[in-house]
């Protein structure tokens, strides 16, 4: 087998990179380039599904170090032998445990004036971090290459004595800080130069880093720093519920603020007026972006992040939560030639996740999907996805108008939010599309009490609505520390339920364990009300009937309301009594 040590000096970096993996070896003196040809004979013959450098890898023809030195030239990375590496202490400091750990790098070395930072990674495909260290550290970043033994050991040696920090121990380092100090107090006088400095202080990057690091880690959808006058928090929102972190001091506020819009790329100046923005990061090889929200408040700024993690999300109808019938019902409206789809329930209820699994369903060569968004929250392959702007007067109404031109078979308008847009959709819907579409409103029937406040003819509503789906979210008991219980005479009551009525059934709830950090609840699920539009229920609409009419219309032709398919959820041990009372209602009498 070649041997790395038999290579011959290789050619400055930039005249390798982007080339082909055969012509690096061939410049680099590994290979002959019939060697080159006859391996790409073999993987012609292979048909493509094996990747030259297996094949060259089998042959003998060379060795793994060598395959890894011209992987990284093709990147325009150097290869290094860090086993005998003395890596000063400093220099290791500017990238936190954590970081290092979880984007698999170490820290070379660190130039002062440039703020460059240079650091060795195992893989070629994991180039990305470098980006990520760049946006959350602030450093220019270089990369190098080396083996995968070799960054272990390195990782093991620098990093192993350097237990993960924690906030505690961060908050405690920001309070000892005395330039931070310095701004105790002057919310408003500070000026540009000093926001810049804020911004690229080591404890703030630090804390942020772990703050965002950890929400990631443990599936949070929010993270929220909220200024009040007398204190700064820090929260996130797991499966719907906010936990409050350790407050960090209140002075650090603006410079929290000024370090996320950096990342964000937004105006650190403007402090008056709300802004928006992004962030991407890639952790552990999955792509997360982060959503930027910046409100000015009496006390500063909040500013919120939502969590966008695509690898948390399935996109699947068959993992929601719908039960077996209420699957085959869903499945039956979205695949209608034509006609409106609603729905409906309130913000974070999981309206988009329903909407996305059912485009996911549809989305195959021979349809076109367009989707009008505010915001677009998740990129998805095949379906062409407009964003609003309202300020500069794109609304879902004058894009609902353009899309009809660009020859759809699928819309989705992301909230019907006046008469202009139901209008137009239901106008599409009658010229043969379908159209998904979200209201805010408590349950399947208030949605056409919602629609004809807006002004929408009844006889509108009749000839193109197919079906309304109500949806809530609650949460999963956690699998770990479930455990059976009776329910009390009190909890009974309210779910309206009589000892008789439970006979046979069975209640659990979760203690409380490290895997759902004593929450007793890991992960949320979706309970559903389906109302499928029959001609009962258009004649109801036609004579204006009330909303306790249309409910019991809906039931007599199948619709299990939110409630009843919340017992059902108790009652297969999926969730508990507590999450169903909170987030569904009595039918009103």
């Amino acid at each position: 087998m070649a041997d790395a040590k038999a290579t011959r000096k290789m050619p400055p970096i930039e005249q390798l990179r982007s080339r082909t993996l055969g012509r690096i070896l061939i410049k680099m003196g590994v290979l002959s380039r019939e060697q080159v040809h006859e391996c790409l004979k073999i993987q012609g013959q292979r048909q493509g599904k094996v990747q030259i450098g297996e094949i060259l890898l089998e042959l003998g023809l060379v060795g793994e170090d060598q395959l890894r030195m011209a992987l990284a030239a093709q990147r325009g990375m150097e290869y290094v032998n860090i086993d005998n590496l003395d890596i000063p202490i400093d220099v290791i400091g500017r990238v936190p445990a954590q970081m290092a750990k979880t984007y698999h790098i170490v820290p070379l070395e660190y130039s002062q004036e440039e703020n460059e930072l240079t650091v060795v990674l195992d893989s070629a495909e994991n180039f990305r971090a470098t980006d990520d260290l760049s946006t959350l550290m602030g450093f220019k970043v270089k990369a190098k290459m080396t083996d995968a033994d070799s960054l272990e050991k390195a990782l093991l040696k620098y990093y192993e004595e350097s237990q993960d920090e924690n906030i505690d121990e961060l908050i405690d380092e920001i309070q000892g800080d005395t330039f931070l100090a310095e701004f105790e107090g002057r919310n408003q006088s500070i000026d540009l130069d000093e926001l810049k400095e804020l911004s690229e202080s080591n404890p703030v990057k630090k804390l942020l880093n772990l703050v965002l690091l950890q929400a990631i880690r443990d599936k949070a959808s929010d993270i929220h720093f909220e200024p009040f006058e007398n204190e700064y928090k820090m929260r996130y929102r797991i499966d719907g519920i906010l936990y409050e972190m350790i407050p960090p001091p209140k002075y650090i506020a603006a410079a929290l603020s000024s370090r996320i819009k950096v990342m964000a790329n937004l105006d650190i100046a403007e402090r008056r007026l709300p802004q928006d923005g992004r962030i991407s990061l890639t952790v552990q090889g999955n792509p997360v972006d982060l959503r930027v929200s910046v409100l000015p408040t009496m006390f500063g700024e909040s500013v919120v992040l939502r969590v966008l993690d695509r690898t948390q999300v399935s996109f699947d109808l068959a993992k929601l939560g719908l039960r077996p019938a209420d699957h085959n019902s869903v499945r039956r409206l979205i695949h209608k030639p034509n006609g409106i789809i609603i729905v409906c329930g309130p913000t974070g209820c999981g309206k988009t996740t329903t909407l996305y699994s059912a485009l996911n369903e549809l989305n195959d060569v021979e349809t076109k999907i367009i989707t009008t968004e505010d915001p677009v929250e998740y990129d998805i392959d095949g379906l062409i996805q407009v964003q609003m702007k309202v300020d500069i007067g794109l609304t879902f109404a004058r894009c609902l108008r353009s899309i009809l031109r660009q020859d759809p078979d699928i819309i989705l308008v992301g909230e019907i939010r006046d008469l202009e847009t139901a209008e137009i959709a239901a106008q599409a819907s009658l010229t043969g599309h379908v159209v998904f579409t979200t209201l805010h409103t408590n349950d399947a029937p208030s949605s056409l009490a919602r629609l004809l406040d807006l002004g929408v003819e009844p006889f509108l509503l009749t000839a193109t609505i197919e079906g309304i789906i109500a949806e809530r979210l609650v949460r999963r008991i956690c699998n770990s520390c479930r455990t059976p219980f009776e329910p009390t005479e009190a909890q009974l009551m309210e779910l309206q339920l009589t000892p008789e009525e439970i006979k046979g059934k069975k209640f659990y709830y979760g203690r409380g364990c490290d895997k759902c950090n004593g929450t007793g609840y890991r992960g949320r699920i979706g309970i559903f009300e389906i109302m499928v539009f029959n001609d009962e229920i258009r004649d109801l609409i036609m004579n204006q009937a009330s909303t306790a009419v249309l409910r019991s219309a809906g039931q007599k032709a199948g619709m299990k309301l939110l409630r009843d398919n919340g017992l059902a959820t108790i009652y297969d041990g999926t969730t508990t009594i507590d999450e169903v009372v909170k987030e569904t209602m009595m039918e009103e009498v």
